[in-house]
């Protein structure tokens, strides 16, 4: 797919807004912690990004990032990618609550440019220490009805994609209960594809908030917090080990702090 530069500042619009709607919902929830905005430059290229984190009493730890880089080496090992320049595009959000009865929660989507072609990809999912059924339902109803928006069998797909790829191998186990996961999508709609990314991003806002608020206040003992800072140790290993987002922007010479903001605050093995 090849889109215009109409089209690419369109994308950039709407996860730049995003963003800052995002953090506006988080700040609801903690009720007393606000963001800590920084900008950065990309110095390998041009453009950057703005870096948005919060540590509060019920947010113990999120961050909601936006960037729009661009440069002439594009970030990947593959070899049909070298040398070729490329622009990227999107919004990357995590939040890990202090009660451990509240799920940690990420949402990434973005659209990618490389040699001339583009595709969107992204997700969301949920990792929660203790599983409320409840929560799970919601959620995926939230994302299955953003799905079904695109393409009937989205979410189908979708989903069993988001399973695979947050699989643990030397776990042997999945990284939570699940959610959404799709990369290199072209089908050569741009509007089509990008009112889907809208709308995973809109379900999101709308749902994840709401299970916090469900949960933040939950009682709570010391064993189960203890239980969620050795649970945190999954998500640790899973971002560091195998997530295509904390690759490309390490490889691409991004915002190192950006980039390992999803890492959890505390965290015991």
């Amino acid at each position: 797919m090849q889109v215009t530069s109409v089209q690419k500042e369109r994308a950039v619009e709407f996860f730049s807004s995003y963003q800052l709607k995002l953090i506006h919902a988080l700040e609801q929830v903690d009720g007393k912690a606000t963001f800590q905005l920084t900008t950065w430059d990309y110095q390998q290229g041009g453009g950057g990004g703005r870096m948005g984190v919060m540590r509060g009493e019920k947010v113990e730890k999120a961050g909601v990032n936006f960037s729009r880089v661009w440069g002439d080496q594009f970030p990947s090992q593959e070899e049909k990618f070298k040398g070729k320049n490329f622009f990227a595009t999107g919004i990357s959000t995590i939040a890990h609550m202090f009660n451990p009865h509240a799920p940690i929660g990420h949402m990434n989507v973005r659209l990618i440019e490389a040699g001339g072609n583009a595709w969107f990809g992204g997700g969301a999912d949920l990792t929660p220490c203790f599983p409320y059924e409840e929560d799970t339902l919601a959620f995926h109803h939230a994302l299955k009805k953003a799905c079904e928006s695109y393409h009937p069998e989205a979410y189908t797909k979708y989903s069993k994609w988001c399973d695979a790829y947050f699989y643990l191998p030397h776990r042997k186990s999945i990284r939570g209960v699940g959610g959404i996961f799709f990369d290199d999508l072209d089908d050569g709609d741009f509007e089509g594809m990008f009112a889907f990314v809208q709308a995973t991003a809109q379900a999101y806002l709308e749902v994840f908030p709401m299970i916090l608020r469900r949960r933040k206040d939950v009682p709570f003992t010391q064993e189960e917090k203890a239980q969620q800072l050795r649970w945190r140790g999954r998500y640790v290993e899973f971002n560091l080990l195998y997530d295509r987002g904390t690759k490309f922007g390490l490889l691409s010479g991004g915002n190192t702090e950006a980039i390992l903001v999803s890492l959890p605050p505390v965290v015991t093995w």
